[in-house]
């Protein structure tokens, strides 16, 4: 069992968090609980204000986005996806 480059299990490589980072998790608050949404209500919606730490770039814009599980005002979300938008409820 000798592997011919080192060790199998690969270690993780620190990185620094820059913003060229298009893969790092935005950041942002949870500014209102718009209501609940789903078939069975599991879903809440909420407008979300982007924050300056992660995305200068996106700093003070805000998103209606649909969030499962439990959530308040005040919340920071780590978003993957800046893009979507949720659709209003009707």
């Amino acid at each position: 069992s000798s592997w011919p480059h080192g060790n199998p299990v690969s270690q993780p490589i620190a990185q620094p968090v820059s913003a060229m980072d298009s893969n790092a998790p935005k950041l942002a608050k949870v500014e209102k609980v718009l209501g609940r949404t789903g078939s069975r209500g599991g879903v809440i919606q909420v407008r979300v204000q982007f924050m300056y730490e992660t995305s200068p770039e996106l700093a003070g814009r805000s998103l209606i986005r649909n969030v499962k599980g439990p959530i308040r005002e005040g919340d920071i979300l780590a978003l993957l996806e800046t893009e979507r938008e949720a659709r209003r409820l009707r």
